[in-house]
């Protein structure tokens, strides 16, 4: 977006947080509409510029149609996903014929994505690994502490986080629930479980100091600032089945110690460019939060070269 700032850029989303963000570089941003519609309002633009599994396959067939150059970024197809994109291989490479590149993540990525009919594949790293994280502000680490943030949690892991854990007089517990709507559910138990434990408990929107052992943070935006006081992130989404795990290269942006459970499918390309992640198995946890003074930090090894895909755009604009 920052290459293209002196371009036109329609962008389309499918979230209301897609579009909030989209705004941020863009005046012309909408929904994408449901395929049977798109006929009617894609113009002739001079590129198309799709993400990771977007395969929508009548938005690449009218932009072709139409004399539009079509790329697909950040491409990558989970081993997860791999027999399923298999089954419908002739689905798939009918798709693929309407695509000119395929910037893929990795070389396994670019090998099944020909395999299902990808024609020109370049390999430029994950976009993600790309990405400047930076803090909206600086929060205060209380003194002689080990600040240790359950990040992104979802429901049950809490629960079964805190009562895995033994909380020391220094540590201070900072709790980041996944979604907003949970806040009051997330509360409610914190409560009892603090109160059970003898532990102090705040809610960030009353204490952003931290100064409790436990405190929750009910406010949407504070996870990054929080990673930067971190010593140890326990990442959620990990511990219970089907939902993927979530991104591991914002703690390790910030060098904290990282935990997380096994249940990363859908970060696992991400999980490959973190050095010292430990992925564990839910009954390793309680032993491994003993030692958590003497983890390694973890550290991004890996990042994306998107200077190909600069080429290539700039070569069409």
């Amino acid at each position: 977006m920052e290459e293209l700032k002196n371009e036109p850029i329609n962008i389309s989303v499918i979230t209301d947080t897609g579009y909030e963000e989209a705004l941020k570089f863009s005046k012309s941003v909408r929904f994408l509409p449901f395929e049977i519609f798109l006929p009617f309002w894609i113009r002739k633009q001079k590129l198309l510029i799709v993400t990771e599994a977007e395969l929508w396959p009548l938005l690449f067939f009218t932009a072709q149609k139409k004399g539009v150059p079509t790329y697909l970024i950040n491409a990558r197809i989970s081993d997860r996903s791999y027999k399923n994109y298999l089954r419908f291989k002739w689905f798939y490479k009918i798709i693929f014929s309407y695509i000119d590149i395929v910037f893929a993540q990795t070389e396994k990525d670019a090998k099944r994505l020909k395999e299902l009919g990808a024609k020109k594949v370049k390999i430029i790293g994950n976009l993600k690994s790309f990405q400047k994280i930076s803090v909206t502000k600086h929060l205060k680490k209380p003194e002689n502490s080990f600040v240790t943030v359950l990040a992104s949690t979802h429901k049950n892991e809490e629960k079964f986080i805190l009562n895995e854990i033994e909380i020391e007089k220094n540590d201070k517990i900072v709790v980041v629930p996944r979604h907003p709507e949970r806040f009051k559910e997330v509360d409610e138990f914190l409560k009892e479980f603090s109160k059970e434990k003898n532990l102090t408990y705040s809610k960030f929107s009353k204490n952003p100091n931290f100064d409790s052992q436990i405190t929750l943070v009910d406010k949407m935006g504070e996870l990054i600032n929080i990673y930067e006081i971190g010593d140890l992130v326990i990442l959620g989404g990990s511990f219970e089945k089907n939902i993927g795990g979530h991104n591991p290269l914002e703690p390790a942006w910030f060098n904290c110690k990282l935990i997380s459970g096994k249940e990363i499918f859908n970060q696992k390309a991400l999980f490959d460019l973190v050095k010292n992640a430990y992925i564990i198995e839910k009954t390793k946890l309680k032993e491994l939060f003993k030692k958590r003074k003497t983890l390694k930090n973890s550290k991004i090894v890996s990042k994306a070269d998107i200077n190909p895909l600069l080429e290539e755009i700039k070569n069409v604009v």
